[in-house]
């Protein structure tokens, strides 16, 4: 899985699988669009407007939980200054 992040276009991708095959893109709503495979596997998920989206909320912050081991990884999204 990656997280990529295009500042210039403000958009945000979340990759769950590598594209072997063309996919299908559902757009969902204003600011969100789904990619999907032939077999209706989801390839990826397209954030615009991502910059209001990433960080509203956890302070800006992406926290990757383990469920099963209570492991955890928090991951800044905002540039320091």
């Amino acid at each position: 899985m990656q997280l990529t992040y295009d500042p210039k276009n403000n958009i945000a991708y979340i990759r769950l699988r590598e594209k072997t095959a063309e996919v299908e893109t559902i757009r969902i709503s204003e600011e969100l669009n789904v990619d999907l495979a032939a077999d209706g596997s989801v390839h990826g998920i397209e954030l615009l407007n991502a910059n209001a989206q990433l960080t509203q909320t956890d302070e800006g912050k992406l926290l990757v939980v383990n469920e099963a081991s209570g492991e955890h990884q928090e991951i800044s999204l905002v540039a320091a200054r």
